[in-house]
């Protein structure tokens, strides 16, 4: 049964990489290449981002939500495999399929914004199975979304996250692995039964914190290093090309190695095209009052976690003498061992405290996920989503304490799923994203703040939850 699983698993993700690179192109195209004309107006809607009502969060807020989920142990551990698998070349490839994914971030979040929804206690809910069931007629299909997003968002991508802190825990302080469980249990309890706005609270605060940081380290590590610096962006580059590489044979596998690491770690880790981000980018409050404004913050979510976070860790492994081809440190040993030439025995101490923050972050951000979905399936139902929180802490401490070679791989295949539906959806609605998007600018360069104005667009009207954008003025 194990090698069945496997078997799906490869053979849905072996071609999913290929498939999210492509609808990546198709959206950097069909939205006119947004990420790179405008990449300077991410920052100026990030300045505004604070703004929120009784209703929605802030898109500050949104942004640390999704942050909290996309920064994970991949980020440390994930790019230090790309780069073992694929050669520092890979880094590249990761760098630029975070450009292009930009661009899905901008599309899937601007669609979740137009079609939130508000639930029985007045918050905005919304994403992919909420522009299924609006923007498409079809709710079945958010149906399917939503039990793939919670069996693994929710539930297995948990239990893994929990999995990763109580193994460094072990490594680095010698915890055993229930009692690290049981606090991460506690702990996580403590977020997620204060609902939605008190995840957001806590990511807004975390978030920041551990992003900062970290990358704080990494600029001293750098300057540590500024010599070296010219070199290793040249065996990047080199190595992208397999320019060091003598015959034709090794040159085009060298490619395709560094290629497909440096794709598949790179959207692993920045999520764009997936479904997860957009299920918090819909319960914003957006500033300019648009849908496409918060399709620019999330596009900031990608940048952030790839070409930020993820190249600390490539420079933190590339700077130091660890990485050798051909020798079996790799994963979350190739860093930490990185990080411990370049900072002494703290760095052991500095990568358990880093795994703690960003899978326990994850933990958080992932049950808001699942509880968005929880909602479009039963409505507000305090019953289920009680015992659904409990169900969520039971995999935590579950997680802590198991292998989970196969709930790992489980995942991967309802994620698939997931995903597969997803891209079908904003496919099918790329040409209102690309509407959304385009009535923005035009706002933009005839001076105006933009404003949604939901009877110039009355096919749009006829779909949309009444009263949410009836009175933006």
């Amino acid at each position: 049964m194990e090698n069945i699983i496997n078997a799906l698993s490869d053979l849905l993700w072996g071609q999913l990489v290929y498939v999210l690179l492509a609808v990546g192109i198709f959206f950097t195209i069909r939205t006119g290449f947004i990420q790179f004309r405008h990449f300077g107006h991410m920052f100026t809607v990030l300045k505004h981002s604070t703004v929120s009502d009784a209703a929605g969060i802030s898109s500050f807020q949104a942004l640390c939500t999704g942050l909290a989920a996309r920064v994970g142990t991949g980020n440390l551990a994930g790019v230090a495999v790309a780069i073992y698998l694929g050669g520092p070349g890979a880094i590249f490839w990761m760098w630029l399929i975070a450009m292009i994914g930009m661009a899905s971030a901008f599309v899937e979040s601007t669609l979740a914004q137009l079609y939130k929804v508000k639930d029985d206690n007045g918050s905005y809910r919304g994403g992919p199975a909420y522009y299924m069931e609006k923007g498409l007629g079809q709710r079945w299909m958010g149906v399917l979304f939503s039990i793939f997003l919670i069996i693994s968002f929710g539930l297995a991508f948990n239990s893994v996250q929990a999995n990763s802190i109580s193994g460094a825990m072990q490594s680095a302080f010698g915890i055993p692995n229930w009692i690290t469980g049981v606090v991460l249990a506690v702990l996580s309890g403590i977020v997620i039964f204060g609902g939605l706005r008190s995840i957001a609270r806590f990511s807004e605060l975390v978030v920041p914190f551990m992003a900062i940081a970290y990358l704080l380290l990494a600029v001293v590590i750098v300057g540590m290093n500024l010599e070296k610096l010219p070199d290793v962006f040249m065996t990047i580059i080199n190595s992208a090309f397999g320019l060091e590489q003598a015959g034709a044979g090794a040159l085009g596998y060298t490619i395709a190695q560094a290629m497909m690491n440096g794709i598949k770690r790179g959207l692993f880790s920045n999520e764009a095209g997936m479904g997860s981000a957009p299920n918090t980018a819909a319960t914003a409050s957006p500033y300019p009052p648009h849908p496409a404004s918060q399709g620019y913050v999330q596009m900031m979510g990608v940048f952030i976690d790839t070409i930020v976070i993820c190249t600390c860790t490539a420079a933190i492994v590339l700077l130091s003498n660890q990485y050798v081809p051909g020798n079996n440190l790799t994963g979350i040993q190739l860093t930490q061992a990185a990080l411990s030439e370049h900072i002494g025995s703290a760095g052991n101490y500095f990568i358990a405290f880093a795994v703690f923050f960003f899978a326990f972050t994850s933990i958080v951000a992932n049950y808001a996920y699942a509880e968005n979905n929880l909602v479009f399936l039963e409505h507000n139902h305090p019953a289920r989503l009680a015992l659904f929180r409990l169900c969520v802490l039971g995999m935590v401490m579950f997680g802590a304490v198991a292998e989970l070679p196969v709930v790992w791989t489980l995942a991967d295949i309802s994620m698939a799923f997931m995903i597969v539906t997803n891209l079908i959806a904003i496919i099918l609605l790329s040409g209102t994203a690309s509407k959304l998007a385009k009535d923005y600018n035009a706002q933009r360069k005839a001076g105006k703040l933009p404003t949604f104005d939901v009877n110039q667009f009355p096919e749009m009207k006829a779909k949309i939850e009444p009263g949410i954008w009836d009175n933006n003025k």
